[in-house]
């Protein structure tokens, strides 16, 4: 049976529509809703605080409260505990135990935007030097507290890292699945560089500065090479090839500072669960070298 002209015509045409619409949608609709989701509000319900810490409240030097639990240290140490992106310090309890029994004390915060922190939500912590600030802050108005390091996850790994060069009295930071917070960090990557391979996240926070009126913050490579003094802790999940591959970028840039650990078969901030007694192992040991020795 022949397809008459004008009905092959027509096929064409809608076969163009088609295409069309598939490309618009994988290379604009998508990113741009992919980037209005990372600044709309959503907030992880928090409980009561763990055993031995007190629930307070920090102020950013932006003027920004944060919500936190902290429990004080037996060996004068305290770790900054910051979680991932759609957290808050609720999905970090099982953390803050492992480091108190060990002597550490601990400041677990939610990021502005998240859990009962006030502020604007940017799961790209953009903002997030702001609230390093304020623990810091928080910790250094505190006599018993001697020395500051830090641990966070995904996101939390990133505020940290990105925040190294500005508060040098992070003397430790351990980050758990961090990778890049925009294209600057993401083009540091080779493979990463060509527009085809960014092109939608390009997209995607352009919406976010867009929306926010807020700028990526410091590179993640330019606030570790200049934060000469901290010791830093890289742990990537195995399965993951692109946090394998930036975590490989982050150490070799590093150099002796830093130490990576590439657990295998583990997914993204999945360490934790997947080999609990070798993350307590390695994470403690490195606290210890970095902020007690």
């Amino acid at each position: 049976m022949k397809i008459k002209p004008s009905n092959r015509k027509r096929i064409l045409r809608w076969l163009v529509i088609l295409i069309v619409l598939a490309v618009v949608g994988l290379y604009l609709l998508m990113p741009i809703g992919f980037g209005i989701a990372v600044v709309f509000p959503h907030r992880q319900d928090v409980g009561a605080p763990p055993d031995g810490f007190e629930a307070v409240t920090l102020e950013a030097p932006d003027g920004v409260e944060l919500a936190g639990w902290y429990a004080p240290p037996a060996n004068g140490a305290v770790i900054i505990l910051m979680h991932g992106a759609n957290g808050s310090r609720e999905s970090v309890r099982g953390y803050a135990t492992m480091l108190i029994e060990h002597g550490y004390g601990v400041l677990a915060v939610d990021l502005r935007g998240h859990g009962e922190s006030d502020g604007t939500t940017n799961r790209f912590g953009w903002q997030g030097t702001e609230d390093v600030g304020a623990a810091v802050g928080f910790l250094q108005a505190r006599d018993e507290v001697e020395v500051i390091g830090g641990l966070g996850l995904s996101l939390g790994g990133e505020v940290l890292l990105g925040a190294a060069s500005e508060y040098p009295e992070l003397a430790a930071i351990a980050a758990d699945g961090a990778t890049q917070r925009s294209v600057e960090e993401l083009r540091a990557l080779p493979s990463e560089r060509p527009l085809y391979r960014n092109f939608t996240a390009r997209v995607m926070y352009a919406t976010v500065q867009l929306i926010t009126g807020d700028d990526p913050p410091k590179p993640l490579l330019n606030s570790i090479i200049e934060a000469e003094w901290t010791e830093i802790l890289l742990i990537a999940g195995g399965s993951e090839a692109l946090e394998v591959d930036f975590n490989e970028l982050f150490a070799e840039t590093v150099g002796e500072r830093a130490a990576l650990w590439v657990a295998p078969d583990a997914s993204h901030t999945g360490s934790f669960r997947r080999y609990p007694d070798e993350y307590e192992q390695r994470v403690i040991a490195f606290f210890d070298a970095a902020l007690l020795s």
